[in-house]
C-alpha cells in the first residue's frame, strides 16, 4: 500500500492510498469514527482502474497524522 500525502494541517490530512479497495478504507474509515477526536473521516474512490482512492480526516484538537496511525495498529490487532 503506497500512502501520498496530499495535504496536510494541524487538524486535517487528505492522502490518496494507492493500490487498495473499500475493504481497507472502510475499516479504516468505521475505526476513525471511534476516536472522539474525530469530526469528519470518508474516502472517496471515483474509479477504481483510473485514480487512487483519496481519504480525508478532519479533527477537533488531536493532530490527525496521529488518529491515523493508531486506527491502523488497532486494525492491525484485529
Amino acid at each position: 500500500m503506497d500512502v501520498k500525502i496530499i495535504e496536510e494541517t494541524s487538524k486535517k490530512i487528505i492522502f490518496d492510498v494507492e493500490g487498495e479497495s473499500h475493504t481497507i478504507l472502510g475499516a479504516l474509515k468505521k475505526e476513525l469514527w471511534n476516536d472522539e477526536n474525530t469530526k469528519i473521516a470518508g474516502y472517496n474512490m471515483p474509479h477504481p482502474l483510473l485514480t487512487s482512492p483519496r481519504f480525508i480526516l478532519q479533527t477537533d484538537d488531536e493532530e490527525p497524522r496521529k488518529i491515523v496511525l493508531s486506527a491502523i495498529k488497532k486494525l492491525q490487532k484485529n
